[in-house]
């Protein structure tokens, strides 16, 4: 007999489901769902499901019935080992034949054997003698040793958590380079490692649960910033009992097709697991302009702290008729507004090198963000006004997001120059954030080249998307792959999908090139002074770092980026 159990997973901390460690079992309900009507009902009256109506096998009632059969069936087997109250939580899934269903646990080892003494019983529906089963399970739950208990930390220190699809990287680099401000010992944890007052002491990974428990283990840490993946809530569930303040910047189409997230909504659902943990006396802070984050406000215990660059946003207006605060933009500044009180303008957003004197909108919106977490965590304010003024778009602060390089070409008689901008810029928002900085730098006359590139494990529709984008707002684009990130797909594979973008604007003949520098290369190649070159870069980093050095390029500091944007208005 196939069994029904197609995957046991521990959560070992808030997750999607609880607020706490949770045991999820992904089920084949295919024989209950085919089973006459007659032994569906004996199964419901079997395990105390009163008042069910199954409706016909492959129907859509009994689809729906199956959903409140897995749950009481969880709660049978917990009453018949002597648990008699258990939380338990059932979702259908993209298949009609599978559901999940999530509970609590206590002792790992217990709780696993139950997930396993579940799918024991519904196994048994089609034909076998349910009272049997049951009592199997409930022998084996009694019999079974505890096992350790969850693992999730409570801080002793506080936490500021930041989480959605685009601009939390950069949100938390700019929350910790604020604190590191004041003084304070502070530890990071975010995609590309582990670091303690801004020194790279583990590499690789930790947006995920380890990452938050890797950062409050170092001596000495005052303040944790933890950057918070979907896929680490989803696989693990989140490393701490709470935090003191959430950011949540945005949601937007990203990683579907993935454990079961299949749409924005179900995405922004797994993002909300972050503000739901925030202390009652902390702060939730949510963008008022994406409506699933600011939806969000229904499912937290913690006060709401909105961020918007329209003073008007309804958002605003609500949250503070609520007695929450908000951070927004009135006459160019940034100002953080109270109930009842006059705005209080903290900086000019020309004096934050990040919002390239406000042209990035989306560095505006983490600007905003950035300054309202850190007001949340009670930094004074004239430390949050120095960090924003001092956090430059540049590898040492921001590395592989919307760093900005000037780079000679022709001539060296000549003088000429290029603009180069590298960005991880990995989805369609990220991409359009880049292009807008592009264009907004171009000098008169200029034109913008871009090196494209896309992971693997995105959608067909979102690569081809892509390969649009491009081609309709860039006037040259260069294809440049990333080999490391491939997941299953190949060179050919990629290409095809990002020309059949472009196609639809009418753009052929898009070249590949093997790597990111390689189409670097290409496109600073051709560029002419007063260009712009975009490379969306993921895999090589630091090598489009080296490449750039040694062709006698160099970074922007913020009174080149000022002149740039002030030349490309004035045109």
């Amino acid at each position: 007999m196939t069994s029904s159990l197609l995957e046991l997973r521990v959560l070992e901390g808030p997750n999607l489901y609880f607020p706490r460690a949770a045991i999820k079992l992904t089920l084949d309900v295919g024989g209950l769902s085919v089973a006459s009507e007659e032994t569906a009902a004996r199964f419901a009256t079997r395990i105390g499901l009163k008042n069910a109506r199954p409706g016909a096998p492959g129907s859509g009632f009994r689809q729906r019935f199956a959903l409140r059969a897995v749950a009481r069936l969880v709660r049978a087997v917990a009453q018949e080992s002597g648990t008699l109250r258990l939380a338990v939580r059932v979702r259908s899934t993209s298949d009609p034949h599978q559901v999940v269903v999530a509970f609590p646990w206590k002792h790992r080892d217990r709780a696993q054997e139950m997930g396993r003494a579940v799918a024991g019983v519904l196994d048994s529906v089609p034909g076998g003698d349910l009272d049997a089963a049951l009592s199997t399970a409930a022998k084996r739950l009694r019999e079974a040793e505890p096992g350790p208990t969850p693992t999730t930390l409570t801080p002793s220190v506080p936490v500021i958590a930041v989480t959605g699809t685009n601009g939390k990287t950069t949100t938390s680099r700019m929350i910790a380079h604020i604190a590191r401000t004041h003084g304070l010992h502070v530890g990071w944890s975010s995609t590309d490692g582990i670091y303690v007052d801004g020194e790279l002491v583990e590499g690789g990974d930790y947006s995920g649960p380890s990452g938050a428990g890797r950062v409050l283990e170092y001596p000495g840490v005052e303040l944790a910033v933890t950057e918070t993946a979907r896929g680490g809530i989803l696989l693990k569930g989140i490393g701490v009992t709470r935090n003191d303040v959430s950011v949540v910047t945005n949601v937007t189409a990203d990683h579907l097709g993935l454990q079961g997230i299949d749409t924005v909504d179900q995405l922004a659902e797994v993002k909300a697991v972050v503000p739901r943990i925030t202390r009652r006396s902390g702060w939730a802070v949510l963008n008022a302009d994406d409506p699933r984050v600011y939806a969000m406000r229904s499912v937290i215990k913690a006060r709401p702290w909105v961020f918007s660059r329209d003073v008007d946003s309804p958002g605003i207006r609500d949250t503070l008729s609520d007695g929450g605060r908000a951070t927004t933009v009135i006459d160019g500044w940034l100002c953080v507004l109270r109930p009842n009180a006059d705005p209080d303008p903290l900086i000019e957003l020309v004096d934050i090198p990040m919002t390239l004197a406000g042209l990035s909108r989306f560095n505006v919106e983490n600007a905003l963000a950035a300054a309202s977490a850190a007001l949340g965590v009670r930094l004074p304010r004239d430390v949050v006004i120095e960090g924003l003024r001092t956090f430059l778009p540049d590898a040492e602060h921001n590395p592989g997001r919307m760093n900005f390089f000037t780079v000679p070409v022709g001539d060296p008689a000549d003088g000429g120059e290029v603009s180069v901008v590298l960005d991880l810029a990995h989805n369609e928002a990220g991409l359009e954030a880049l292009l807008e900085v592009m264009n907004g730098v171009r000098a008169p006359g200029g034109r913008l080249l871009l090196g494209l590139g896309v992971v693997g494990d995105r959608t067909d529709e979102l690569i081809e998307t892509l390969g649009e984008i491009a081609a309709r707002d860039s006037d040259v684009v260069a294809i440049g792959h990333k080999e490391r990130y491939l997941r299953g797909r190949t060179f050919e594979e990629l290409e095809t999908l990002m020309r059949a973008g472009a196609e639809r604007v009418g753009v052929t003949g898009i070249p590949a090139y093997p790597t990111e520098v390689a189409s670097l290369s290409a496109l600073v190649g051709q560029a002419l002074p007063g260009d712009v070159v975009g490379l969306m870069c993921h895999a090589e980093r630091q090598e489009a770092y080296d490449w750039i050095a040694e062709h006698g390029g160099r970074p922007d500091t913020a009174a080149d980026l000022a002149a740039k944007v002030r030349a490309a208005a004035s045109g």
